[in-house]
């Protein structure tokens, strides 16, 4: 079956991973954002901060999803052809 694991699955995976990290990073670490790129966008409101976390954990959501439906399809097609 790891064979017939296409690598949408690994890309969804992979981009689920990032995004859900991303958003817990965003909400243990409020202002990586002024740190890191030197911008303040929301002038320290805190509304970029939430949108960065709901975009991202809303990507993760998506990409989860998205790879089990393409884990259970890789599973049906190997069971399918035992």
């Amino acid at each position: 079956m790891r064979e017939q694991l296409q690598a949408r699955f690994w890309v969804e995976g992979v981009l689920g991973l990032v995004s859900a990290s991303l958003a817990l990073a965003t909400l243990l670490w409020r202002d990586w954002l002024e740190i890191v790129l030197g911008v303040d966008p929301d002038r320290h409101s805190g509304t970029a901060e939430w949108a960065i976390v709901v975009v991202c954990a809303t990507i993760a959501l998506v990409c989860a999803a998205l790879a089990r439906r393409s884990f259970l399809r890789a599973r049906m097609a190997h069971h399918g052809s035992a």
